[in-house]
């Protein structure tokens, strides 16, 4: 069985996707984590030295590969992964168990802001521009998001809980 969690950055999905991988015994697997493996480089690394249209190229190859190996595992995707070239369509046709985790903007900037320095996508935005934004960068995203099958609004639950939710959805 292959479960795979989307959403924006902060929304919980490596959290929850540890946490779901031991109550299904399966393995969990953090794309950025796989991407970093087989790149040899961090993800800032890889957009510093090869550029962003290097790395969603080689997002969309690593997924597609990873995917195709029908692992038994809930892979956990970065914020972008579903947003670019065909992705979310070979997610769509992996797998029925395809969850976006759903948190409202606000939320999001509560659990962003203090870890802001290890995100290089809202490191450098002022934190009273951070709003506007997450608001902004979800419109867009929401696009891709919200063709998940299954949606889950999260803001208060603890991950645990998310967990329990995602178990009872299972195709």
């Amino acid at each position: 069985m292959t479960i795979v969690l989307l959403g924006y950055m902060g929304s919980g999905k490596s959290t929850v996707g540890k946490i779901l991988a031991k109550k299904q015994s399966l393995e969990f697997i953090d794309f950025d984590d796989y991407i970093v493996e087989n790149e040899k480089l961090s993800i800032p690394e890889i957009f510093k030295q090869k550029g962003e249209i290097y790395f969603r190229k080689i997002e969309g190859n690593y997924l597609k590969q990873l995917l195709q190996d029908n692992k038994d595992a809930v892979i956990s995707l970065g914020g972008g992964t579903p947003c670019f070239g065909n992705n979310m369509e070979y997610i769509l046709k992996a797998t029925p168990n395809v969850f976006y985790l759903k948190l409202t903007a606000e939320k999001l900037v509560e659990r962003l802001l203090p870890e802001k320095e290890q995100r290089p996508l809202v490191k450098d935005i002022p934190n009273a521009e951070m709003l506007e934004f997450i608001r902004k960068h979800l419109f867009e995203r929401n696009f891709f998001y919200l063709k998940s099958p299954n949606i889950i609004s999260v803001n208060d639950e603890l991950p645990e809980e998310i967990a329990v939710l995602v178990q009872e959805k299972l195709a």
